[in-house]
């Protein structure tokens, strides 16, 4: 299976109505692997402090996570795994595999909880795949 269809099966699939406003599957490097087509176009530094975050955790909450020139307010996440970001009505995941990020923007009418759990169930899936 091609990265792109991860994104555009697995990423941006429906859940109960409702589906991501963008995402993708960066490397580490802060290469591209696939994305949707609405993803917005990032800053390498900004992969860069993602990857700060999940080395040291807490080093992006003072400054906010910044993704696309958005900046997203950190909250709750899990140190080294997971990191989620607040604005306004919608936010972002990122789950860190061994190999890549996966990224989810949502807004509303999906929920938190709904863009966490297809982000993270695809990050598991690739950790468990060894990626």
């Amino acid at each position: 299976m091609s990265w792109q269809t991860y994104v555009d099966e697995h990423l941006m699939c429906d859940i109960e109505g409702n589906h991501l406003t963008s995402a993708a599957i960066i490397g580490q490097d802060g290469s591209v692997w696939a994305q949707s087509s609405s993803f917005p176009q990032f800053k390498p530094e900004e992969i860069t402090a993602i990857m700060n975050d999940f080395t040291e955790p807490g080093t992006l909450a003072p400054t906010g996570l910044f993704l696309g020139g958005t900046k997203y307010m950190v909250i709750q996440g899990e140190p080294g795994a997971v990191i989620r970001g607040k604005k306004g009505p919608g936010g972002v995941t990122v789950k860190k595999t061994n190999q890549a990020l996966i990224i989810g923007i949502y807004d509303e009418p999906m929920t938190p909880g709904q863009c966490n759990m297809i982000v993270e169930r695809l990050g598991d899936y690739l950790i468990d795949q060894g990626l």
